[in-house]
C-alpha cells in the first residue's frame, strides 16, 4: 500500500535532490523535504527554494543546534564515548536527533512515511530506522538507495538533467563529507587507499599542526554537573560553547583523526575526521574526574564506556538499554563540577591545571609529610592481605623461581 503523504530528510545535495523527485514520481503523494540545521555552513534559503523546485510540498528548516550540543554531544561527552578508541561520533550522535525531529514533522502533518537518502552499505541507514522503528513504528519507511536501479553519481547526474532538477553548482570533491557543529567526516574516493596520506587542501576546521601559531595558549573551562559552561569565565550556550572550541582548537591544528573503523554491517571504512573542540572538551572533562569521581565509579564507567560508544555508533540511542546507561552516566557527574586549565599547542591539548569543590584529592593525605588521617603502617596488614592469595599459589607451583 502505497504512503499517503512522506517526509524525507533532506540536504540539498544530488542525492537527496533526485530522491525528492523520484519519490513524488513513484508514489504520486506528496513529499515534505525536512532540513536539520546542526551548525553546518549552509545558505538554507537557497536550499528551500531548491527543494521546491524540485516539486517539494514544502520545506521544513529546523535550527538544532541548541539541543545537538546540549541532548547529544554533551552526553557523549560525559560518557567518555570513543568508538574503537579514537573516534568520537560526530555523524553518530547527529542521526537519532535529525530521525526524531523528522518523525515529529511527519506525525505534525499528517504524513505516513518517513525517508532518508542514505546508502544500503553505510551505518546511517541503520541509524535512522532504528529511531524511526523506536519512536513510531506505524510509519512506514521509504530507503531508496536499496529501492531504485540507480548504480552512482553519474545515474543520478542523469536523472537530474532530464527531469530539471536543479543539481547544486559546488565543486566535486574526491570524497565524500559530512558536517556538523560537533565535526566534519571525510570518506570514500581517494581516501580509500590506504597508504594514501590525506590532501593538506582538504581539511576545513584546523590547520595543519606544522602550521599551527608557534606560541602556546592557555584557556579554562568550567563545567556544571558534567556540562562545560564557560570558557575563561564567559558563560556561553551549549551551542556557542562549542563553536569557540573549534575555532580555538583549529588554529592550534587539534582534533585531527585518520582511522579505519568497523561498520556495523560488517565492513571496514577509512574515515578522517576533524574534532578540534570535541576532542579539546574530552580532555578537560576526564582531567575532572579525576579528581572528582571516586576509584571504582570510574573504573566502572569505563568499562561501559565501549558498550555506550557501540550502542550509540551503530543506532540504538533510543533502546531501553541505553537508556538505562544515560541515567548510570547522569549519576555518575553529580560532582563533576570545576574548572580545568588546559595548554593548547601544536596539536596537542595538556592539562596544567584542575580545580573542584568536589575534589577528592587531598594534598595533606598525599603529601610524604605526616599526616594524622593516614598512618603508614596500616599499610602492612593491607599488603600482607594482598599477598596471601600470591603466597598459596606459588607455594602450590613449588615456591621460588
Amino acid at each position: 500500500m502505497n504512503p499517503k503523504k512522506i517526509v524525507l530528510a533532506y540536504s540539498g545535495g544530488l542525492d537527496t535532490s533526485v530522491i525528492l523527485k523520484w519519490l513524488i514520481e513513484r508514489y504520486k503523494c506528496p513529499v515534505i523535504a525536512f532540513c536539520a540545521d546542526l551548525g553546518q555552513e549552509e545558505n538554507w534559503e537557497e536550499i528551500k527554494e531548491r527543494g521546491l523546485k524540485c516539486g517539494a510540498e514544502k520545506v521544513i528548516i529546523r535550527d538544532l543546534k541548541e539541543e545537538f550540543v546540549r541532548d547529544y554531544v554533551f552526553f557523549a561527552i560525559k560518557a567518555g564515548a570513543r568508538y574503537e578508541d579514537w573516534y568520537l561520533m560526530g555523524t553518530s550522535v547527529a542521526r537519532p536527533l535529525i530521525a526524531k525531529e523528522q518523525v515529529k514533522i511527519a506525525l505534525e502533518e499528517g504524513a505516513d512515511a518517513v525517508a532518508h537518502g542514505a546508502t544500503g552499505k553505510g551505518n546511517d541507514q541503520i541509524r535512522f530506522e532504528l529511531t524511526y522503528t523506536a519512536l513510531a513504528p506505524e510509519l512506514k519507511i521509504i530507503a531508496p538507495w536499496r529501492e531504485w536501479d540507480f548504480k552512482g553519481r553519474s545515474d543520478l547526474i542523469e536523472y537530474a538533467k532530464k527531469h530539471n532538477i536543479p543539481i547544486p553548482v559546488t565543486p566535486e570533491k574526491p570524497y565524500s563529507i559530512d558536517a556538523n557543529l560537533f565535526h566534519i567526516s571525510y570518506e570514500g574516493g581517494i581516501l580509500e587507499d590506504l597508504w594514501q596520506e590525506p590532501p593538506e587542501d582538504m581539511f576545513i576546521m584546523t590547520v595543519s599542526p606544522e602550521k599551527a601559531s608557534a606560541h602556546p595558549e592557555y584557556i579554562e573551562i568550567e563545567f556544571e554537573k558534567g556540562e562545560p559552561v564557560s570558557i575563561n569565565g564567559e558563560r556561553l550556550s551549549p551551542a556557542e560553547l562549542l563553536k569557540r572550541l573549534n575555532k580555538i582548537g583549529g588554529k592550534h591544528g587539534i582534533g585531527r583523526i585518520d582511522m579505519v573503523e568497523n561498520r556495523f554491517i560488517g565492513l571496514k571504512s577509512r574515515g578522517v575526521y576533524e574534532t578540534p573542540g570535541g576532542t579539546i572538551l574530552h580532555i578537560a572533562h576526564r582531567a575532572l574526574e579525576q579528581i572528582t569521581l571516586d576509584r571504582e565509579v570510574m573504573r566502572f564507567k569505563d568499562s561501559l564506556m565501549p558498550k555506550i560508544a557501540e550502542l550509540i555508533y551503530y543506532g540504538f540511542w533510543y533502546a531501553p538499554e541505553f537508556q538505562a546507561l544515560k541515567v548510570f552516566i547522569e549519576k555518575t557527574q553529580e560532582r563533576v563540577s570545576g574548572t580545568i586549565r588546559l595548554k593548547l599547542y601544536k596539536g596537542n591539548v595538556i592539562v596544567v591545571g584542575r580545580k573542584s569543590p568536589y575534589s577528592l584529592y587531598k594534598k595533606d593525605l598525599v603529601s610524604f609529610d605526616k599526616s594524622e588521617e593516614y598512618n603508614p603502617k596500616d599499610a602492612e596488614g593491607f599488603i600482607r592481605l594482598q599477598g596471601l592469595r600470591l603466597k598459596i599459589y606459588h607455594l602450590l607451583e613449588g615456591g621460588g623461581l
